[in-house]
């Protein structure tokens, strides 16, 4: 998979880096998703393409779920670096999103985003307020699945590093 050169990191895809530390507890579906995950964290790292929010909210997301020492796995490498590294980030990348309620000035307005999780919209409005709506990386978690079509019509795009095993979940979770 090509990935740009700015993204937003939902924090399901370090969390599945980690997942490469248990080889035994991965299951057969999610193989190829772990090293998916890998990968796009090793592409922003050496591209230094991440965009966060300049309130930290997304850091401390990440804090909350990751290892600041920076292991044991490719996710915790991944939290560490953000750490040493946020601050160094052009301004541009580290955008302004102003908390309204339980959402974000800068989450788009759409029928079908109203029910979207109240815990992501920050990675929505994150990407709606930068100047180049850089995409959202997401994983594994399906409910983003049945969000892609009302994002893209406000033009945020997901990038799905599981796409098969995100459908799936969102088929089986819809009973479709």
């Amino acid at each position: 998979m090509i990935l740009p050169g700015k993204c937003i990191v939902d924090t399901n895809v370090p969390k599945v880096a980690n997942r490469a530390l248990t080889p035994d507890q991965i299951p057969h579906e999610l193989t190829g998703c772990v090293l998916a995950c890998i990968e796009a964290i090793e592409h922003v790292i050496k591209k230094r393409g991440l965009v966060i929010d300049a309130g930290d909210e997304i850091f401390h997301e990440y804090r909350q779920q990751l290892s600041m020492k920076g292991q044991p796995g490719v996710g915790d490498h991944f939290m560490k670096w953000v750490h040493d590294n946020r601050w160094s980030f052009p301004d541009a990348d580290r955008v302004t999103i102003t908390k309204n309620g339980d959402s974000y000035d800068q989450f788009p307005a759409h029928e079908g985003l109203n029910d979207f999780d109240k815990s992501d919209r920050k990675f929505v409005a994150v990407a709606n307020a930068h100047l180049d709506v850089p995409p959202i990386l997401q994983a594994t978690d399906s409910k983003w699945w049945g969000w892609k079509e009302p994002l893209a019509e406000v033009g945020i795009t997901v990038r799905f590093l599981c796409s098969e095993y995100a459908a799936a979940k969102y088929a089986e979770k819809m009973g479709t």
